[in-house]
């Protein structure tokens, strides 16, 4: 079930990055004190009272912007509050209600989606007093909190979590859940189509073409298999050019959805920073991955081309390296019948469970190959391990202190998962526990 999407919005510096920042709880938004710091939507997944939801941070809003880069930023902003389900209005109780902030009201009024008022800096009983001037833009009672400080944010959360659409569980269907996601424009549909031998999508060059998510239930060597078409982000009035390529709160909920995610890249443009994030996101899922390059018929090639693809792809997609990589052409239908298979195998693995009597071979084997590193002259000590979980496949090694456990050890240990028992496509999640009873009984 995909999560909702609660958006940010707000004039520039008005502390949305400081905000988004404290309620994901980490620091993935760049803060600063010039203006326009945030240009791109950054998302980061949050969580609160046991209700999960994505948090979607903003680049300032400026009515009436004509400067190109700005205008990019300001339709950033507006797709956010099209896409979210709830949002999160910042005000500057320092500076008061300004003709910025009342300029804003009119669009969030348009969008007919919960808006939540923050009255943002109130630092102090005086200022959270005078943020009661900001009931005069008519969005309701304004909510004083300091995003600096924490100050207030309890109950800002307890507004966004009653104010989340009701979940309502779907049906679910007995079948393999396979996301086409990607920037605008790399060809989703055309591979939707070109699997499935017939226009299910309309495929259009102008990006954005595909406007709702499209589900496609078919039968593929045997087995049930929903294919998820992502929906794009189609142009609503000006927007300036290049804004297509910043899309990602779509892809979001179709990977939500998804056991294992193709993630299309253009062969023509690389890998481009959009496709990171959407990468990115796929791993934050614990998603099956399958890297599909399309558009392979539109590249001149010589005997070094897929060697030289395949490292560029490597090298900027370097934390998904368990990732198969197809080379297909959609419009031309060539490789388009490996990517289901390939897809369906990556399924297998997700659901692969090996022997605890096994790992533990494999792990003292690893482990004489190469000895666990020391620190401040405590060495650590690997004493059991288990396969608690699948899909994603998720590994517990008992050990003497979970402290002593450098990054490089635990990449190590998933290497040799990997050479092993392979995993192709999917994450492996590695937990650290210290030994109790139970565990040095087994």
């Amino acid at each position: 079930m995909p999560k909702p999407i609660v958006a940010i919005v707000g004039r520039p510096s008005v502390g949305k990055s400081t905000l988004f920042n404290r309620l994901v709880g980490q620091r993935l938004a760049i803060v600063g004190d010039v203006p326009g710091t945030t240009r791109d939507r950054i998302y980061g997944n949050a969580e609160w009272r046991g209700a999960a939801f994505t948090l979607i941070d903003t680049g300032g809003l400026q009515v009436g912007a004509t400067d190109d880069l700005v205008a990019q930023v300001q339709a950033q902003a507006r797709i956010a509050i099209a896409e979210a389900d709830v949002i999160v209005f910042m005000t500057d109780v320092m500076e008061g209600v300004t003709a910025g902030d009342e300029e804003i009201v009119p669009i969030l009024r348009r969008s007919r989606k919960p808006v939540i008022l923050a009255a943002n800096k109130a630092d102090n009983q005086r200022l959270r007093l005078e943020a009661m001037e900001f009931y005069r833009l008519g969005l309701g009672e304004p909510l004083p909190i300091s995003a600096l400080h924490g100050t207030g944010t309890g109950d800002l959360l307890d507004k966004i979590v009653e104010s989340l659409p009701a979940q309502v569980a779907e049906e679910e269907v007995e079948a393999v859940k396979v996301a086409i996601v990607g920037r605008p424009n790399v060809g989703k549909s055309s591979l939707l189509n070109a699997i499935l031998g017939w226009e299910r999508a309309i495929v259009h060059e102008e990006p954005g073409t595909t406007r709702d998510a499209l589900d496609t239930l078919i039968e593929w060597g045997g087995e049930p298999v929903v294919l998820i078409d992502m929906a794009g982000i189609r142009r609503r009035g000006r927007i300036a050019p290049g804004v297509e390529r910043y899309s990602v709160l779509r892809a979001l909920r179709a990977i939500d959805r998804a056991d294992v995610a193709l993630l299309l890249i253009d062969a023509v443009e690389g890998v481009t920073d959009q496709d990171a994030h959407i990468a990115s996101y796929i791993l934050e899922e614990a998603k099956g991955v399958v890297i599909v390059v399309n558009k392979w018929d539109l590249i001149v090639k010589d005997a070094h081309t897929v060697d030289w693809y395949t490292q560029h792809i490597r090298e900027s997609l370097k934390f998904i390296p368990y990732a198969p990589l197809l080379f297909v052409s959609a419009k031309m239908k060539e490789g388009v019948d490996r990517v289901l298979e390939v897809a369906l195998r990556v399924r297998e693995e997700r659901l692969r469970r090996i022997p605890t009597g096994e790992l533990n071979r494999m792990v003292s084997e690893a482990v004489a190959r190469h000895a666990p590193p020391s620190k401040a002259g405590k060495r650590l000590k690997l004493y059991y391990a288990t396969q608690a979980e699948v899909d994603p496949p998720t590994f517990v090694f008992f050990v003497n202190d979970p402290r002593l456990v450098h990054f490089s050890y635990e990449r190590y240990l998933e290497n040799r998962l990997r050479e092993h028992y392979g995993f192709l496509g999917t994450p492996l999640r590695l937990s650290f526990r210290k030994r109790g009873k139970s565990a040095a009984q087994g």
